[in-house]
């Protein structure tokens, strides 16, 4: 890899667990992005612990409700030595948080109404080509209740229930998703302000979906939440998965839904053929944001203005979605669903 990236680059093998090991190699560096998941069932923040004390710009790409919510649990001692830090920066939650912002935005300044109901809808062919981590990560969330809001009360519900089907437009189509417990709810319903928020995902082929349902019926959530049980399971069904993703290729898209009080929806679309490299544009994009200048000292969600100014925001989403296949911003549902119905007069359902 150090080959590839050029003289620029060196390598550094560190034990992420090891908060002297994380200091020593993040002396005189600008940012550290700690891709290291699973964050699933972690106990601490030791990266983002050993950025605070080097003074070090930081950004994850975690998944994980309770990681994030740990990671802005040190928002003060991240003002105190003046460091930027943004948490769940990837693609989904990340690049899906500020699409949501700017739908909540325009909805506030430039329609004058309210958002009522936010809905994240995430779909991903096989793994997406990240093998392992996406597969742990997968099987780790099926042993958390989901958490969601319905008009301001928190609800918990079962996970990989509540299946929607959701057309994601051209070049992916309908596909069948289902309720995960995932950080951007608990942040866009606390940040935005926005009563009623869930979020689902759904892979293929279907018989994914199917077999990650059995799974939450069959096995205890005990199971579930035990990472060296759950790093078995991703064992065994790794060749397997590995060799499906050989046909199911690595399409990934986003799409984030906004209804208002005045009935006007909304929503926000991104498809790429391959996640992997979705996940590296927006990883980078967040990356760049934070060198810029764009993000305050402090820990921030991507939504949250002081992680990505409002005003950066379009620069970062433009550059996440370069080589994407679909990249819509606040549009009305009908003008990316593959077959909406004209009921007359210009009216689409």
């Amino acid at each position: 890899m150090v080959a590839t990236l050029g003289k620029n680059s060196e390598f550094a093998e560190v034990n992420i667990n090891n908060k002297d090991s994380l200091e020593a190699a993040l002396s005189d560096v600008d940012l550290v992005v700690h891709a290291a998941g699973p964050f699933q069932q972690s106990q601490k923040c030791t990266v983002l612990e050993a950025a605070i004390e080097t003074q070090t710009a930081y950004l994850d790409v975690c998944d994980d409700t309770n990681y994030a919510f740990r990671a802005k649990s040190f928002k003060g001692r991240a003002v105190d030595a003046n460091i930027p830090a943004i948490t769940t920066g990837g693609v989904y939650p990340g690049v899906s948080n500020v699409m949501a912002a700017e739908l909540v935005r325009a909805a506030r300044s430039e329609s004058k109404t309210e958002p009522e109901r936010l809905r994240f809808s995430y779909y991903t062919a096989g793994s997406g080509g990240a093998g392992p981590t996406i597969l742990a990560t997968s099987f780790l969330l099926l042993g958390e209740e989901v958490v969601a809001y319905n008009k301001g009360q928190k609800i918990k519900l079962k996970p990989f229930t509540g299946m929607l089907n959701v057309d994601f437009g051209k070049g992916i189509g309908k596909r069948d998703v289902y309720l995960l417990n995932l950080p951007e709810v608990r942040s866009a319903h606390e940040v935005l302000e926005v009563p009623t928020v869930s979020a689902r995902f759904g892979t293929a082929p279907f018989f994914w979906n199917w077999g990650m349902e059995a799974m939450t019926n069959l096995l205890p959530a005990e199971f579930l939440r035990d990472r060296s049980k759950v790093q078995q399971l991703v064992e065994w069904f790794d060749p397997l998965v590995r060799a499906v993703d050989g046909i199911a290729g690595e399409r990934v898209s986003m799409r984030v839904d906004l209804e208002c009080t005045n009935e006007r929806s909304t929503l926000a679309l991104f498809s790429h053929r391959r996640l992997s490299v979705a996940v590296g544009n927006a990883t980078a994009a967040f990356a760049v944001a934070i060198l810029e200048g764009s993000t305050q000292p402090g820990v921030w969600f991507p939504e949250e203005p002081e992680g990505i100014a409002v005003e950066a925001r379009e620069e970062l989403l433009k550059r996440a979605a370069e080589g994407a296949i679909a990249f819509v911003m606040n549009k009305p549902p009908w003008m990316v669903e593959t077959d909406p119905k004209e009921l007359g007069l210009g009216i689409y359902v």
